[in-house]
């Protein structure tokens, strides 16, 4: 593959600004739907708000190969060594966690390298590609 195939920052950075308002519209949804029972557990609000928050990119980028801020974008999370596979679950989590610490640091490393590698790419063997160049 060629670096064109490879999604620069500027497409990673719309599709975070987009997953931001993602999660914040599914913020309204939940609390709207749990405003409409008289007693909701605070177990169940804290499963909605955890899932919400640190499963919702690592389960669409294991099961779709990006979340809905990638896929508005056109660019997919994939294997780097077959990137007609999506990254599995645990390194999805791993991906998203590291990503979440080192923020926008680790997005500053996308253009010194051939695939454009963010640092949480690197660490769990990721790529991010153009949809359709390798599916």
């Amino acid at each position: 593959m060629t670096e064109e195939n490879y999604a620069g920052v500027a497409d990673r950075v719309k599709a975070v600004v987009t997953d931001s308002i993602v999660i914040i519209i599914f913020m309204f949804i939940v609390t709207y739907t749990f405003s409409v029972f008289e007693h909701v557990p605070d177990t169940a609000r804290i499963i909605a708000f955890i899932f919400i928050f640190f499963l919702y990119d690592p389960i669409f980028t294991s099961v779709f190969g990006g979340t809905i801020g990638h896929m508005m974008f056109g660019i997919r999370v994939k294997r780097e060594k077959n990137q007609m596979k999506n990254i599995l679950f645990p390194l999805a989590i791993i991906r998203f966690l590291v990503k979440v610490l080192l923020g926008w640091i680790s997005l500053l490393t996308v253009s010194g390298n051939k695939k454009r590698k963010a640092i949480h790419d690197s660490l769990v063997g990721s790529v991010v590609i153009y949809k359709g160049k390798n599916e």
